[in-house]
């Protein structure tokens, strides 16, 4: 797997509510908070790394445990999470010597360093230019954001109008929720608390950062 330095990350776009699959922009159907809108960069990458046009559901599950495990990990029983880690480590297909790694220096860099760095100091060799073809959403990412704007708690305004704010834990419920799925089914052989996911999904004690 590689990782790209600034260049990388700077050629990797999102695609989905903001823009169609000719690449005319469309009415901005959500907005992210900042832990998510990083671990939807992480997925990107992921995605990048493999060659495919498409972000998957496990992509974004990568980078919300990267970017968010200290409080997603709570939905889980503490004799639970080391299957969780290990599981999203195979989805990522890093060594465990560079995933402990990964994880020390993110947690010690995450309040202050601009992403970028992270990449940058993680990569192993120089890196490639990255295709400029926008990466989009897979049908079963789409459908688990389309899910959580009706679920998510907040709202912003924009342009007169009331756009979804997306957290972390509305779009691991809506990903739980996906029944059929196979990663909903591995998220439940788990161990997932989807009844105290849905209670901080739903109600949250705090307002998102956005």
């Amino acid at each position: 797997m590689r990782f790209f330095g600034r260049k990388g990350i700077a050629g990797i776009r999102f695609r989905g509510s903001l823009a169609d699959g000719d690449g005319d922009t469309e009415p901005v159907s959500h907005r992210m908070t900042l832990e998510l809108a990083r671990a939807k960069t992480f997925a990107a990458m992921l995605a990048h790394s493999r060659a495919s046009r498409t972000i998957e559901v496990t992509d974004l599950l990568a980078g919300m445990y990267i970017c968010n495990w200290d409080r997603l990990s709570q939905y889980w029983e503490e004799e639970d999470r080391e299957e969780v880690e290990n599981w999203l480590r195979g989805i990522c297909r890093i060594s465990p010597q560079r995933w402990h790694y990964w994880m020390e220096f993110y947690d010690h860099e995450r309040h202050s360093a601009p992403l970028f760095r992270l990449w940058r100091t993680l990569r192993r060799q120089k890196a490639e230019p990255p295709n400029e073809a926008a990466l989009k959403p897979s049908d079963a990412l789409a459908a688990v954001l389309k899910q959580a704007e009706i679920l998510a708690p907040f709202r912003d305004r924009m342009e007169g109008q009331a756009i979804p704010i997306l957290t972390s834990e509305c779009v691991l419920l809506c990903i739980a929720r996906s029944h059929g799925s196979e990663v909903s089914q591995r998220l439940a052989q788990m161990g997932l608390d989807t009844t105290k996911l849905e209670l901080g999904a739903l109600f949250p004690r705090r307002g998102p950062l956005t």
